[in-house]
């Protein structure tokens, strides 16, 4: 992953610093650096990182509540705020959820991407670092907004690689997972609004100097400052915590700038170690239904070298499609001595016949685009693998499934409008999208975000995904990146800027599927409660795509051919791919 240039100009410094400082004996905390292990001291501990990440991850002073609290003569290690929006986990809409995990204090990371918060009480409530809510809550600031556009995807797996390189949020606007980190700490899901991103840095820095180690909701017994942690060297850090070179700075000496990089830096490589398919605390495996089936039936469980994620699909299905294939089916869980689930308590851990003949329809194919009426009357080809290819289950592309219109057009959310209203709306085109339709950013804080906006009755507010991030000149950073995507991977492309933003209408990122019923409520917008839903939701859509109905819809939607007596089927499979995420 390539880092944004500043920081990677700050571990260079960090580097020579650590180098003078030691060489003077100092270990940047004002204490006495002659303890511990010299070898640690020197080069830190591999994975340090991730968990000082994590204090960071959790800590709820960086937001712009903190900052209003501090202004009214409030004490820096003193985390209670007390801003309304962390009283709930919300689930489905305002008013209602379960006690905020971080109630009384002021927004964090782990507010919107939760993991086990709730599982003391309601068990099947673990998250792969992900919310409950339609669309994620957000502190109320001057201009009236409550809400993100959007939920909060879940983290785990969002930064394997991947061909083309990496982008993050649902409309690829980050380039890389610091450039994600450094947006959101002083962006608007942390109070800060469009402008403020100075003051949050500032303020950010100023929380760290003068942190004092009494406020730690990831280790509340360490009682290590920011200060003396991130020297790497003093003699009171033990050395699971001790940071390589790379990751340290000086708190004393560094800029805000210097400061607030480093954060990030160690906070993105948090992120970067979230995966499914681990081990748990004790080693043993965490394994899906699915995963194990492919294990015990010797099937292969990753692509060969040099095999694409769709080829190794398309070679899973012949194999199980084989005359004189007998499947070994999983009747329980063999990491567990009860043989079930942890955290999906109401679902057994298992891999039959249903799921089998689900896995069968996810990876089926049409024969051509569109599926011919004998496909579409047959049913049982769910197209699923032209986006969602295994092992990960998502080729990390952006597409159009119709999403966006079905909730513009849909007069029950109390938002929509008449049938056929979406594509009817007029966009602008490339020679005629100003500044103002575009998000609002630091360079335009005034912008109208018209089309990166929750719908409402009676305007023409939307959310167009792509749109808004492709040519724009405020979001430089991965531009590349998506004109290799709307342009269907060509090089060079030979299609203009202006027939890729015409492409790039309403496309979003495609999310992986593994652990889906610990992410509901399901899509961008959150409008899906469950997963019948979702497949009710594609079989409509497939056929708008094929009637020329869906506005810029995705071509892989016209070769879904399913029928209601798949729906049953392709929910065991999806549901196979659940996991004991830890």
């Amino acid at each position: 992953m390539r880092l944004p240039i500043i920081v990677r100009t700050q571990t260079v410094l960090s580097s020579l610093l650590f180098a003078m400082l030691a060489m003077a004996g100092c270990s940047g905390g004002g204490t006495s650096s002659s303890g511990g292990s010299p070898s640690a001291q020197a080069t830190g501990t591999p994975g340090a990182e991730q968990a000082v990440g994590e204090r960071l991850f959790l800590e709820t002073r960086f937001a712009q509540a903190f900052k209003a609290f501090l202004d009214n003569n409030g004490n820096v290690n003193d985390p209670n705020a007390g801003d309304p929006v962390m009283n709930l986990s919300e689930p489905t809409g305002p008013g209602v959820g379960l006690p905020g995990p971080f109630a009384g204090l002021s927004m964090n990371c782990r507010a919107c991407h939760l993991v086990d918060e709730h599982t003391a009480t309601q068990p099947d409530f673990m998250r792969p670092y992900a919310d409950f809510a339609r669309r994620s809550p957000i502190p109320a600031r001057a201009d009236g907004k409550t809400h993100a556009p959007r939920n909060s995807p879940a983290l785990v797996n969002s930064t394997l690689d991947r061909t083309g390189g990496v982008l993050f949020h649902f409309d690829a606007e980050f380039n890389s997972m610091e450039d994600l980190v450094a947006a959101t700490f002083t962006g608007r899901n942390y109070g800060w609004l469009p402008g403020e991103r100075q003051m949050a840095i500032a303020h950010i820095a100023r929380v760290v100097r003068g942190d004092n180690g009494s406020f730690n909701l990831a280790d509340p017994s360490s009682g290590l400052s920011y200060r003396i942690l991130f020297t790497g060297t003093n003699s009171a850090i033990p050395d699971d915590l001790r940071l390589p070179p790379q990751f340290r700075a000086f708190v004393g000496s560094g800029t805000d700038q210097e400061i607030f990089n480093a954060v990030v830096k160690v906070v993105a490589a948090y992120v970067n170690g979230l995966l499914f398919s681990q081990t748990d605390d004790n080693g043993t495996p965490i394994r899906s239904p699915f995963d194990v089936f492919l294990e015990i039936n010797g099937l292969p469980q990753q692509p060969k070298a040099n095999e694409s994620p769709l080829d190794y699909s398309r070679r899973l299905r012949t194999l199980l499609n084989t005359p004189g294939f007998s499947p070994q089916f999983v009747a329980s869980n063999p990491n567990r001595t009860d043989g079930q689930f942890q955290f999906h308590p109401s679902q057994n851990f298992e891999f039959g016949a249903a799921e089998l003949a689900g896995l069968k329809i996810f990876l089926a194919e049409p024969l051509t685009l569109p599926a011919s009426l004998g496909e579409l009357t047959a049913g049982t080809i769910g197209n699923c693998i032209s986006c969602h290819a295994a092992p990960n289950f998502t080729d990390f592309k952006l597409h159009n499934t119709g999403t966006t219109q079905q909730e513009f057009d849909d007069v029950t959310v109390g938002a929509g409008h008449a049938p056929g209203s979406f594509m009817a709306l007029s966009i602008p085109n490339l020679a005629s999208r100003t500044a103002n339709d575009l998000p609002a950013t630091e360079q335009h804080p005034n912008a109208s975000d018209r089309f990166r906006s929750i719908p409402s009755a009676g305007t023409t507010l939307t959310d167009l995904g792509v749109w808004n991030v492709f040519a724009n000149p405020d979001m430089p950073g991965p531009q590349a990146k998506i004109r290799t995507i709307l342009c269907d991977d060509q090089q060079p492309c030979p299609l203009g800027d202006s027939t890729l933003l015409d492409r790039a209408i309403a496309r979003f990122k495609t999310p992986g599927l593994r652990d889906l019923s610990h992410s509901a409520p399901y899509m961008h917008t959150g409008q899906f409660d469950t997963l019948d839903d979702i497949i009710g939701f594609y079989r409509g859509v497939s056929v708008q795509a094929r009637a020329g109905s869906l506005r810029n819809g995705a071509a892989q939607l016209q070769g879904i051919a399913l029928t209601a007596g798949d729906v049953t089927s392709l929910v065991a499979f999806l549901k196979s791919l659940n996991e004991d995420y830890q």
